[in-house]
C-alpha cells in the first residue's frame, strides 16, 4: 500500500493572459519550471507536465496534495488548470488509487472550479459553472484508454480550462495511521486534432428506495434520445454494496438492443461495447439496476455515503466533432410499460467468484512497476508449529492413450470450458526453411490450405476426439487459446493473421491482419506467435511475434489499444525486449500478462492493463529457449524449454514455477518417447499438464502426485517423515542422461544421494549421527594399528623402515586410497571385509566421472528446421 501512497502530485498554476503553441514544447512549459513549489514528502514529484519523447503529447498528474481524512464519507475536490490556451484532446486515462482507500474517485471539466483553496470539501460544489464527467474510477479499476482518433475536448474557445478531482474516501479508519494520501489519475494529452469527440451519457436514480430483506429490487431510468447520433465504445457501471447487476440498452422500435451488462461488485472500469451500435435521435436509452435488499434491517436510499446506495450506468461515445457534446444525463424513472418487455437478462445477477473479488482486493491497482518481492521470507513459519507441506510432482500417465493420436507437428493446446483438451496441429505441411523468403512471405501457397481437421477437441480422460474443426482454413499453424465464453483464438504465421472461431460455427468471427502480407503496423503482424485473453475486460493480447517484437492489446471487438516491447539490443536483453515473444498466458489473480521471451530464454510478466515490466524468471536450468508458458490457479506457472545447443548442458524438459518467487518447484519429462521440440503447454485447475511437440507430433498428459512430509519433533530430534517413498525413485528413475559439467553431475549426485538418505534413515529408523559414528569407529581403530605396526618396525629396524614404507603403499593405507589412486573409496574397502555391504557408497567411486554422459547428444536444437549446430545459434523458427 505504501507504494501507492508514494505517489507524484501535479498542480499547474499559470495566468490566463499569457498563449503559447505546441510548436515550442519549452516556451509552453517555461513558467511551469518556475513555479514547481515543494509537496509532501508523502507525495514527492514535480507540478511540470511530462512531455512524450519525440512527440507533442504530454501527461498531467492530477492528485490530491497529501490529504488525510478525520471523518468517513468525505468527499474531497481539487483543481488543477489546463497549462496551455489552444484546444487539445485527452485521450488516455491512467488511474492511481487503491479501493483500501478510496471509495471512488471523478473527474471533472469546467472553466470556473468552485474554489481556489489547494483543495476543498466538495460539499461546497465541483464548479460554478457547467461541469461534466469526463473520468470515473472505483474498486481497484484498471486504465481506460481511448480509441485511436478519439479524445475528450479541452481547451480552446469551447473546451474546458479546468480539471477538478473529486476523491470520495469512504471509511476513515483506513488513516488510522495518519498517512497522507495523493489518489488522482493521470490523464495524457495531446493537441493533435481529433476527428471524433468522446463524452459520457450518464443514466442516475434518485428515488430508488430498497426494502429491508426483499430479493430482488428494480431500479429502472430511461429517457428519450433527441441529439446527434453517438457511438457507444465504452462502459462503466457503479452502485455500492447491495447491487448485483447494472445493465443498459438501446430501445428502438420496440427492439432492446444490449449496450453493456456489468456486476457493480467487479473493478469498476470502463469494459468495451462488445457489439458496436449507434443511437439515433428517437432511441430511448433504458437502464435497470438489479439490488437486494437481503440481511438489511432498515430502507436503503439513493445517497452519497457507503450506507446508502447509488444506480449509475456511465455510457462513453464518441461523435462528429461538428456537433460533439461532451457530457450528457437522465434522471428520469422508466415507465414500468416500457420495462415490461426488457432482456430477462438484465435481471440475472453476475456471480462474482471469489478469485476476482481477490484480483480486487490484491495488487491489482496499476502503479509504477515494481519488481515484486518473495513474501514466503517475510512470514516465517514458526518452528514450533507443526508443518504439513504437500510436494507435487509431475509424472507421465501412460495409461493416457493420447500420446499416439496421428497428428502433424502439434503447435498449440489449450482447455476449453468443460476442460476439454483442444489440439492445433499442421497436419501435412511442415515448416521448414523453404517455408518464407527472406521478407519473411510464405512461399508455398501454391499448396493450398491444409486440408484435414486442424483442431481437434480431445477428451481428457480417453483422447477419444470429440469435434475437429479448421478445415481449409490454415497454411501454418501456430497459438491457440480459448476464452471463458468457449471461443477459439489462433494465429497462422503464413497468414500473418489472427483468428476468433467460434465453437459451433467454421466461419471466424473475427480476423485481424492481412493475408500473407507481413508487416509492423497496427493493422499487419509478422508470424504471430499467440493470445492471451483477459478473463475480465474481454481484451485480448497478441505476441507478434517472429518478425516483429511487441505485444499488442485490442479490445474484445477488435480495436487496437496498445503495445509494447522492442527488439533485443544487446547480450543481456533489457526488461520489455523481446527476442522472439512465443507464448503468452494470463495471470488473472495478479492482473498481469506473461510472456514467454523464447531466444532470450526467460519469462516475462507485465501489468496487463498498462504493459509496465513487473518481473522476469530466468534460471541456468531453462538453457536458451523457453518455448512456452502456461499458469494455473493456485500460484504455479508451467514452462517448457528447448532442446540444448552443442555444448549446453540444460535439458529439454517442463519446469512448475512458483509464481511469487520464480522458484523450481519440480521438473519433468515423459516416459514414453523423448521432448523433441516441446512446442506449447497447457495447464488445467487440478495440476494435470499437457504438452505438444512439434517435431515429435505428440501431446503428453503429466499428472501430479503427491508425497507428504511431515515434520515432527520426536524425543527432542527433528524427523522428516515421507509416506509414498516410490514418488523419489519414480521420478528419478525417469530422468533422461544428459550432458553435464563435473561440477553440476557432481551437486546432482550429491542431491540425489542425500535424498536417498533421508529415506533410508526414515524407513530404518536410526539416527543419522549413529551411522557416521559406526563407520568412523573401525577406521580409527584401522589407523591406529597402522601407526603401531609402524612404531614397531622402525623400533625394530631403524633407518631402514623409508624404503619399505614407500613400497608398502598398497597395504592398509593403499587399500583406504582405493588401488593407491589418491582418492579415499570406502566402496573398494568395505567392499575386501566380510560382512559388510557396498550399498550405499557404490556412488562414492565415481565423483568426478562423466562415465554417465550422453555421448550422442551433441545435436543442435532443432525447430520448425535444422538450424547450423555451431554457436552462435541463429534464431530459428518454431
Amino acid at each position: 500500500m505504501a507504494s501507492f501512497i508514494s505517489s507524484l502530485l501535479v498542480l499547474f498554476l499559470i495566468s490566463q493572459n499569457s498563449c503559447y503553441s505546441f510548436r515550442s514544447p519549452l516556451s509552453v512549459f517555461k513558467r511551469y519550471q518556475e513555479s514547481t513549489r515543494s509537496l509532501s514528502n508523502d507525495c514527492l514529484g514535480t507540478t511540470r507536465p511530462v512531455m512524450s519523447p519525440g512527440s507533442s503529447d504530454y501527461t498531467l498528474d492530477i492528485r490530491m496534495p497529501g490529504v488525510t481524512p478525520t471523518e468517513s464519507d468525505t468527499y474531497l475536490c481539487k483543481s488543477y488548470r489546463l497549462p496551455v490556451d489552444d484546444e487539445a484532446y485527452v485521450v488516455d486515462f491512467r488511474p492511481h488509487a487503491s479501493m483500501d482507500t478510496a471509495h471512488h474517485m471523478l473527474l471533472f471539466g469546467c472553466n470556473m472550479p468552485s474554489s481556489t483553496d489547494d483543495y476543498w470539501d466538495c460539499s461546497a460544489g465541483t464548479c460554478t459553472d457547467k461541469s461534466s464527467i469526463m473520468y470515473a474510477w472505483a474498486k481497484n479499476a484498471p486504465p481506460t484508454k481511448l480509441p485511436e482518433g478519439v479524445g475528450f475536448r479541452v481547451g480552446g474557445k469551447s473546451g474546458n480550462r479546468y480539471f477538478v478531482l473529486q476523491v470520495h474516501y469512504g471509511d476513515v479508519k483506513a488513516f488510522q495511521d495518519k498517512h497522507k494520501d495523493c489518489t488522482g489519475v493521470t490523464v495524457r494529452i495531446t493537441p493533435e486534432k481529433q476527428p471524433l469527440i468522446a463524452g459520457i451519457y450518464l443514466s442516475m436514480s434518485v428515488d430508488t428506495v430498497i426494502p429491508p430483506g426483499v430479493d430482488a429490487v428494480n431500479s429502472d431510468i430511461a429517457c428519450l434520445y433527441n441529439r446527434p447520433a453517438i457511438h457507444p465504445f465504452a462502459y462503466r457501471v457503479h452502485t455500492h454494496q447491495l447491487g448485483q447487476v447494472v445493465s443498459g440498452f438501446r430501445v428502438r422500435h420496440g427492439k432492446w438492443t444490449l449496450i453493456g451488462r456489468q456486476s457493480p461488485q467487479l473493478p469498476q472500469a470502463f469494459y468495451p461495447v462488445e457489439h458496436p451500435l449507434e443511437i439515433s435521435p428517437g432511441d430511448i436509452i433504458a437502464t435497470r439496476c438489479l439490488f437486494t435488499g437481503k440481511g438489511k434491517t432498515t430502507p436503503t436510499y439513493i445517497g452519497g455515503t457507503a450506507k446508502d446506495e447509488m444506480c449509475n450506468l456511465y455510457i462513453m461515445y464518441y461523435m462528429d466533432a461538428a456537433h460533439a457534446s461532451s457530457y450528457m444525463t437522465c434522471v428520469q424513472t422508466g415507465e414500468p410499460k416500457l420495462f415490461q418487455n426488457i432482456p430477462e437478462i438484465a435481471n440475472v445477477p453476475i456471480p462474482v467468484s471469489p478469485d476476482m473479488m481477490m484480483m480486487m482486493g490484491h495488487g491489482h491497482h496499476h502503479e509504477e512497476a515494481e519488481p515484486e518481492k518473495n513474501t514466503a521470507l517475510q512470514q516465517p513459519k514458526r518452528e514450533e508449529e507443526e508443518v504439513l507441506d504437500q510436494d507435487v510432482h509431475l509424472e507421465e500417465d501412460t495409461d493416457w492413450p493420447g500420446v499416439n493420436l496421428k497428428v502433424g507437428q502439434v503447435s498449440g493446446l489449450a482447455l476449453d470450458p468443460k476442460n476439454n483438451l483442444v489440439i492445433f496441429h499442421r497436419g501435412d505441411h511442415v515448416w521448414d526453411e523453404n517455408s518464407f523468403d527472406r521478407n519473411f512471405v510464405y512461399q508455398q501457397r501454391g499448396i493450398g490450405p491444409i486440408q484435414e481437421s486442424t483442431i481437434l477437441v480431445v477428451d481428457p480422460n480417453t483422447s477419444k476426439v470429440l469435434k475437429s474443426a479448421g478445415k481449409n482454413l490454415f497454411f501454418l499453424p501456430h497459438g491457440l487459446t480459448i476464452d471463458r465464453d468457449g471461443n477459439y483464438w489462433v494465429t497462422d504465421v503464413a497468414l500473418h493473421q489472427v483468428f476468433k472461431l467460434g465453437a459451433e460455427k467454421e466461419t471466424p468471427l473475427l480476423v485481424l491482419g492481412k493475408a500473407f502480407q507481413p508487416g509492423s503496423d497496427r493493422k499487419h503482424f509478422c508470424q504471430p506467435t499467440d493470445v492471451a485473453v483477459d478473463p475480465i475486460t474481454g481484451n485480448f493480447f497478441v505476441s507478434d511475434g517472429y518478425c516483429n517484437s511487441r505485444i499488442m492489446q485490442f479490445s474484445p471487438n477488435g480495436m487496437f489499444i496498445m503495445q509494447w516491447g522492442d527488439e533485443t539490443s544487446s547480450t543481456i536483453p533489457k526488461p520489455g525486449q523481446f527476442r522472439i515473444p512465443h507464448s503468452l498466458t494470463m495471470v488473472p489473480d495478479h492482473g498481469q500478462l506473461c510472456v514467454a521471451d523464447r531466444e532470450n530464454g526467460r519469462i516475462q510478466c507485465f501489468h496487463a492493463e498498462t504493459g509496465k515490466f513487473v518481473k522476469q524468471i530466468k534460471h541456468r536450468e531453462f538453457g536458451r529457449e523457453v518455448f512456452a508458458v502456461s499458469y494455473a490457479p493456485g500460484g504455479v506457472l508451467y514452462a517448457v524449454n528447448g532442446k540444448p545447443y552443442y555444448g549446453d548442458s540444460a535439458p529439454v524438459q517442463g519446469f512448475m514455477l512458483n509464481f511469487s518467487n520464480g522458484e523450481i518447484l519440480d521438473t519433468f519429462i515423459p516416459a514414453r518417447k523423448n521432448f523433441e521440440m516441446p512446442h506449447d503447454i497447457a495447464a488445467a485447475d487440478d495440476g494435470t499438464v499437457y504438452v505438444g511437440d512439434a517435431h515429435a507430433n505428440a501431446v503428453w498428459k503429466f499428472s501430479p502426485s503427491r508425497a507428504e512430509h511431515r515434520s515432527v519433533k520426536k524425543a527432542g530430534i527433528e524427523v522428516e517423515e515421507i509416506k509414498e517413498i516410490e514418488i523419489f525413485e519414480t521420478h528419478m528413475r525417469s530422468r533422461p542422461k544428459t550432458n553435464e559439467t563435473t561440477t553440476e553431475k557432481q551437486a546432482q549426485e550429491k542431491q540425489t544421494q542425500e535424498k536417498q538418505s533421508v529415506v533410508q534413515e526414515s524407513s530404518a529408523g536410526v539416527s543419522f549421527v549413529l551411522i557416521i559414528t559406526l563407520l568412523i569407529i573401525p577406521i580409527v581403530v584401522l589407523i591406529a594399528i597402522a601407526i603401531f605396526i609402524r612404531w614397531r618396525k622402525v623400533r625394530m629396524y631403524g633407518g631402514d623402515i623409508d624404503h619399505k614404507s614407500e613400497s608398502s603403499s598398497g597395504g592398509i593405507l593403499g587399500k583406504l586410497r582405493g588401488k593407491g589412486s589418491g582418492g579415499l573409496n570406502l566402496g573398494t574397502f568395505f567392499a575386501t571385509h566380510k560382512g559388510y555391504s557396498r550399498k550405499g557408497f557404490d556412488r562414492l567411486s565415481t565423483e568426478g566421472s562423466d562415465q554417465e554422459k550422453d555421448d550422442d547428444d551433441g545435436s543442435d536444437s532443432e525447430e520448425e528446421y535444422s538450424a547450423p549446430p555451431i554457436p552462435p545459434a541463429p534464431v530459428s523458427s518454431s
